[in-house]
């Protein structure tokens, strides 16, 4: 089988991964590589680097992360759309076992020979979206309804449900 991407230089950003041949759409590209870290692990590990704006660590399930920085492979080098030609797919493991999850990248339409692949990164902060932080994030894709950032607001929890009041009786005088 032709090899299908290659990593080379980005106008983007730094880096990026780009077709080298036609391909269709939904089609399944590459895993997304690197060493399971849990996230206390990450942390831990990369508590010093939040104002960079740049990672290569991928949200995999409630329990781990994976860190391309270590063991990673080209996948790291996809960059952020606000209209991407691809996502991020995670298949679970049959057995269960959430550190064998994976994250799978797949075409959401057909590319052109040359194209450059990008996904949504969809990164949720802790922490409330400040102007500073949108900066940090800031989003080079150059799509026409670019929304300046990677960052996405944190999802509301749904609202807590309650019963109504049972209606007030009128007493008897």
């Amino acid at each position: 089988m032709p090899k299908r991407i290659a990593a080379r230089r980005s106008p983007i950003h730094g880096n990026g991964v780009f077709a080298l041949l036609d391909i269709p759409a939904k089609t399944e590209l590459i895993e997304y590589r690197g060493k399971r870290l849990t996230h206390a692990q990450a942390d831990r590990l990369y508590a010093n680097t939040s104002d960079t704006g740049h990672t290569f660590l991928f949200t995999l399930n409630d329990k781990y992360v994976i860190d391309a920085n270590s063991e990673g492979n080209i996948a790291r080098w996809i960059n952020h759309s606000c209209k991407p030609n691809c996502r991020a797919l995670i298949e679970e493991d049959e057995g269960g076992d959430a550190r064998k999850d994976r994250v799978l990248i797949e075409t959401l339409r057909p590319l052109r020979a040359g194209e450059e692949l990008t996904y949504d990164y969809g990164i949720v902060l802790e922490e409330r979206l400040t102007p500073r932080l949108k900066a940090i994030w800031a989003c080079r894709c150059g799509a026409p309804r670019c929304l300046g950032t990677m960052l996405k607001p944190k999802r509301k929890p749904a609202a807590a449900k309650r019963k109504a009041p049972a209606p007030a009786r009128a007493r008897k005088a």
